[in-house]
């Protein structure tokens, strides 16, 4: 049968996805980081239970851990972002799931056609020192945005002609 080549187009089109955290820099100021999960619990409007006493991300002892369940649950309501994901340079984004456990973190899946806008309401901007990982995580996703893009103008080209 005769399927037009608009519709075959979009079945084969496949919009690349990406899961993003953000998460405390192991390399931050326990001092920086301890205000910073301080913020995100109280004026950011993080859900912080799960990081309480008797929750299942609750460790006293990993300042890390907890600062980044808080982070990401931040950066989920306000979008995920390298500006969100900030925290007065003691966070990052990573493609790498940090959920552990019983202790899930949610993700925020990324693609060109579902950018989040992100809201930097409370976060300094400035996230040029990421370090390695999150650069590459950044730039990946940066690139995967741009050839889902040009994948979608190359389609709409192509379909106007044909049309």
């Amino acid at each position: 049968t005769f399927r037009p080549i608009k519709a075959q187009l979009e079945e084969k089109a496949v919009i690349q996805q990406q899961q993003l955290w953000c998460v405390a820099k192991n390399n931050a100021e326990d001092s920086a980081l301890q205000q910073a999960l301080d913020w995100a619990c109280g004026p950011g409007g993080a859900s912080c239970g799960p990081i309480q006493n008797g929750g299942p991300c609750y460790d006293p002892n990993d300042l890390i851990d907890m600062a980044s369940y808080a982070f990401n649950d931040y950066c989920l309501k306000h979008g995920m972002s390298e500006e969100t994901c900030n925290f007065s340079n003691t966070a990052a984004l990573t493609a790498l799931d940090p959920s552990h456990g019983k202790c899930k973190y949610a993700s925020s899946i990324f693609t060109a056609a579902n950018s989040t806008t992100p809201s930097t309401a409370g976060v300094i901007p400035g996230s040029e020192d990421l370090n390695e990982t999150s650069q590459f995580a950044a730039t990946e996703v940066r690139t995967l945005a741009l050839l889902n893009l040009l994948l979608a103008i190359v389609i709409l080209t192509i379909t106007d002609e044909n049309w």
